[in-house]
């Protein structure tokens, strides 16, 4: 049996998964990739079509050399901070596998907590729900309600026909089509005919809210990879928020409830916006875990 050998930094080495392991992870923390040897994990259990906990019971295997050639190039990537969720093409989100590219945002572990609280809303009420998700990308949160709420029935909008694509096999990915459709267009203007659909019980969102100020600053990960459409928000971040609160109250039943996520800073700026139409009531920020101001969830009055 020949031994697997791979030539790297003019270096032969006999590969095994333990070496790849250590080595790609130090490699991605001198360059200064984030999270390096969950990144590694990822990496390696891509290209070798393994899990992430399989490599650990299988540290002493020998690695081909068509799978080293494979991480040979996803890795140098890496360390030019191409995210690894567009090398693998999938991400977790909610305890959820999901199609990714590069014509999506890459789901955030803070998003979760949205999802989380619309989630927990959905269950307290009976029957058919009916929610919009509003800028949808990956589908992430339409997708994750849809399968822990088996009567919501979602509408996801977006702008991106490409990122609906996307979307798209993420629901077929985790048989959800009876229970969410996608609609391609700016906020809620494909949706406008939907006589049937006029009003829900949730509206959801987690749209750009980058100000000028803070694209400019943005990670390279982020800033050269991630489309700048569902990031940036004119100069201070809120031109979507504005854009949705301006016509939301048409689109709620009464007593239906408003979730956003916003950023860090926003929450004074986005609770004004909503105070000054007169239509809400309750309106709560909520912290995440880091302390910044992450969701806001708000109720429309019955009246």
């Amino acid at each position: 049996m020949g031994l697997n050998i791979f030539i790297f930094n003019n270096v032969m080495t006999i590969w095994t998964i333990q070496k790849l392991l250590s080595w790609t992870t130090e490699y991605l923390t001198n360059k200064g990739v984030d999270s390096p040897r969950l990144s590694a994990e990822m990496l390696l259990s891509h290209a070798l079509g393994l899990k992430r906990i399989e490599l650990y019971t299988q540290f002493d295997q020998q690695v081909p050399q068509q799978q080293l050639d494979l991480l040979h190039g996803m890795v140098k990537r890496a360390g030019l901070h191409e995210p690894v969720a567009y090398l693998t093409g999938k991400t977790e989100f909610y305890s959820l596998e999901l199609n990714i590219t590069a014509d999506c945002l890459i789901p955030r572990p803070e998003t979760e907590l949205l999802v989380q609280r619309a989630i927990e809303f959905l269950r307290t009420r009976s029957g058919v729900q009916y929610i919009c998700d509003l800028c949808t990308g990956s589908g992430c949160i339409a997708v994750a309600i849809a399968k822990n709420v088996p009567g919501a029935r979602v509408t996801a909008t977006d702008i991106s026909a490409a990122a609906l694509e996307v979307a798209a096999r993420n629901v077929e990915k985790h048989r959800l089509k009876e229970q969410v459709q996608f609609l391609c267009g700016d906020l809620f203007e494909p949706i406008i005919q939907q006589l049937d659909l006029s009003q829900f019980d949730l509206i959801v969102c987690n749209p750009p809210y980058v100000s000028t100020a803070e694209y400019e600053k943005l990670d390279k990960n982020v800033k050269d990879y991630e489309p700048k459409s569902a990031l940036h928000a004119g100069t201070d971040g809120l031109d979507v928020y504005r854009r949705i609160i301006e016509k939301v109250d048409e689109y709620l039943k009464p007593g239906a409830a408003l979730m956003l996520e916003i950023g860090y800073a926003q929450g004074p700026a986005v609770r004004e916006l909503l105070e000054q139409t007169g239509a809400f009531a309750d309106i709560k920020i909520e912290k995440d875990l880091h302390n910044n101001d992450r969701v806001v969830t708000t109720r429309k009055t019955s009246t």
